[in-house]
């Protein structure tokens, strides 16, 4: 977890050491995408639902899942990354010494933080229009897609899994559609794979490496087979692919419930809480979450 979970998310916070990142190989990542009009609109509708479950848990009110922060904490996080990559995409910034430094200031009156949130939300969805979405913008990622789509991918992500994570303080329910959360799982591996990971996090990086242990992620709810992942752990790395092999183990449920076990949200092995089951062995599933350090908060 970040010193300051106001300030960033993996590759979504400041950036001191992106220059260095940008001379890293580049490489294409194959991944489950969302139709961009869908993805925006989630992206406000889940902030929104975000927004609901805040008010109702209270500012001072611990977030279970994220342990450390308050809903405060969460609110703050939220709002001000959405307003931070807003301005990367609105500015069109190809330059990481170039990223804002600036953060948006959360509102001192909680009644203030649901319309906060709204506009924060809308702003980061209409910076990530069509005509932006192919445009020259970072991508500290360095995985080969557009910088607004990265963008847009991550702050849907920040939505989803901070979504959930109101909700958890709140005790209410937190849908998600399954093939969002497919989307989401994909940009989940992508992420953990992408050429710049071992500098944010060489630890997990170095972790998640192997000698050729295989991995399956299968959804149980997802159409046109969007929802299968194979991994294998290599010894220069972790690489992912869409579809089915056989594996050394392999995780089967929900992908709601694989996104927020992926997340470190729910726990892989409680079947009653997510439906998952697991063939093979589970000590290598739970390696491999227990070391991958890609999760929001």
């Amino acid at each position: 977890m970040p010193d300051d979970p106001r300030m960033t998310d993996e590759f979504g916070g400041r950036a001191q050491s992106y220059t260095t990142q940008r001379t890293r190989m580049e490489r294409t990542v194959e991944m489950t995408e969302l139709n961009a009009e869908l993805a925006r609109q989630a992206i406000v509708e889940h902030t929104r639902r975000l927004a609901e479950s805040a008010a109702a848990a209270g500012p001072e009110a611990a977030v279970p899942t994220a342990p450390k922060w308050t809903v405060s904490d969460l609110v703050a996080h939220v709002g001000q990354t959405q307003n931070w990559v807003a301005g990367i995409i609105e500015r069109r910034i190809t330059d990481p010494t170039q990223l804002p430094t600036e953060m948006a200031v959360l509102p001192a009156d909680p009644r203030e933080w649901q319309a906060w949130l709204t506009e924060s939300a809308q702003r980061v969805a209409s910076a990530c229009s069509d005509d932006a979405l192919d445009a020259p913008v970072f991508n500290p990622a360095g995985d080969g897609r557009p910088g607004a789509r990265f963008w847009m991918s991550s702050m849907l992500n920040e939505a989803v899994v901070h979504g959930f994570d109101a909700a958890a303080a709140a005790d209410r329910p937190a849908d998600v559609d399954a093939g969002i959360a497919a989307a989401l799982i994909s940009n989940h591996f992508a992420m953990l794979t992408s050429p710049t990971w071992e500098m944010q996090r060489s630890e997990s990086a170095h972790a998640i490496r192997g000698t050729g242990q295989t991995l399956q992620w299968l959804a149980t709810d997802t159409v046109d087979g969007a929802g299968a992942w194979f991994v294998e752990r290599r010894p220069d790395g972790a690489a992912w692919k869409p579809g089915t092999r056989q594996a050394d183990v392999t995780v089967t449920g929900p992908a709601r419930s694989l996104l927020l076990t992926l997340t470190r949200r729910l726990p892989l092995t409680d079947h009653a809480a997510t439906d998952i089951s697991l063939d093979g062995d589970t000590d290598l599933a739970q390696h491999w979450i227990d070391n991958t350090a890609h999760f929001s908060g």
